[in-house]
């Protein structure tokens, strides 16, 4: 009798210790359980949305986000059936899918990044030269837009600069690269950008006005031949030192190379003194969706991980000035004399993409 019972005894202790381990390890899996949501991204945000710190931050607040990348104009023609969220680079694109898919407004813009152009060290001193652009230090400056699209429109070429036949990768024609503006959100802003001072400071809204500055928008494009779809090809290629001395990308792109590089020697950044914000903008396909466009917005810890990617957070310069101290020298933190051009409706911004293009 004394052996069954040690029997029944022993038997009645593993299963107690086997419930205890079930037990917790429910308990984990009920902590640590996240909700997954699936959105469709620009490619500029690739990194952000695989930052372990970021994930983790996600996780800590109950989600997991499986993302896949798209130019930001070609989400409109893709079937976002099964996503929570489209995530987009601008608000002219973000404004079409919202209004596509019955999103209620206001809609989450979590962060933003203006446009710049890059430029080798060699490019930005003759720029400077010849009064197309005022450099501030070695690192940055600024792009006089209308002096740059004269220029343009007279088919100037490197050569006819003073300063640059001292250098012999500067030839050709004089011209900024940029992506495919029907595809890409980097490309389009870009037009945007120099359509509203070809217009004589004002938002291009009207047939008339696409008419107008449609010519200087195809040479701008026409003169660079066949366009990458995505920013981060162009910006590979300028820091290999491929390709074109002169680059129109996100800042972003410029203050997550200079986190990882601390700084080049070969780097200037050019802010325009007219340029376009891209405004990164969620749009909610669920409610899912919209809680974590807000999640993104507001949340302290994932906005410090979006200026770490270069993003600057909707509402608080300060947090951009703080985080992005150590690379002042080639940022304007507070865009100080850059002028911030209205971007015209998403049919406008397509419109002229498609003339630019011819």
């Amino acid at each position: 009798m004394r052996r069954i019972a040690g029997i029944v005894l022993a038997v009645l202790l593993i299963g107690g210790v086997v419930a205890a381990v079930v037990a917790g390890r429910q308990g984990d899996d009920k902590g640590t359980a996240t909700k997954t949501v699936r959105g469709v991204i620009g490619s500029e945000k690739s990194d952000f949305f695989a930052d372990p710190d970021v994930v983790k931050a996600l996780a800590a607040k109950g989600y997991t986000v499986k993302t896949e990348a798209s130019g930001s104009w070609a989400m409109d023609g893709l079937d976002l059936k099964g996503y929570d969220f489209a995530f987009p680079s601008s608000s002219a694109p973000a404004d079409a899918l919202a209004e596509k898919y019955h999103a209620r407004q206001p809609i989450p813009r979590p962060f933003y990044s203006p446009l710049v152009v890059v430029a080798h060290r060699s490019a930005a001193q003759v720029l400077a030269a010849n009064g197309l652009a005022v450099l501030d230090g070695k690192g940055k400056g600024t792009l006089k837009m209308a002096s740059y699209l004269d220029a343009a429109r007279h088919d100037r070429t490197w050569q006819q600069l003073k300063g640059a036949k001292a250098y012999g990768e500067l030839t050709g024609t004089l011209y900024i690269t940029s992506t495919d503006p029907e595809t890409s959100n980097s490309g389009a802003l870009y037009l945007a950008a120099a359509s509203y001072v070809a217009n004589g400071g004002r938002v291009v809204a009207s047939d008339a006005a696409v008419t107008r500055t449609a010519p200087l928008l195809r040479k701008l494009v026409s003169v660079q031949g066949a366009q990458q779809p995505s920013s981060d090809s162009v910006f590979r290629d300028f820091i290999s030192g491929a390709g074109n001395p002169l680059v129109c990308l996100y800042e972003s792109q410029v203050v997550s190379l200079l986190a990882e590089q601390h700084g080049s020697d070969d780097l200037v950044v050019l802010y325009p003194d007219t340029t376009v914000n891209s405004d990164h903008t969620v749009v909610p396909l669920d409610d899912a969706g919209r809680a974590l466009g807000e999640l993104l917005s507001t949340d302290p810890t994932l906005r410090k991980l979006a200026v770490r990617h270069g993003f600057r957070p909707q509402g608080d310069s300060a947090e951009f000035v703080k985080a992005t101290a150590d690379r002042a020298a080639y940022l304007n933190q507070t865009l100080t004399g850059v002028r911030q051009a209205p971007v015209p409706t998403s049919a406008v911004l397509h419109e002229m993409a498609r003339r630019a293009r011819g």
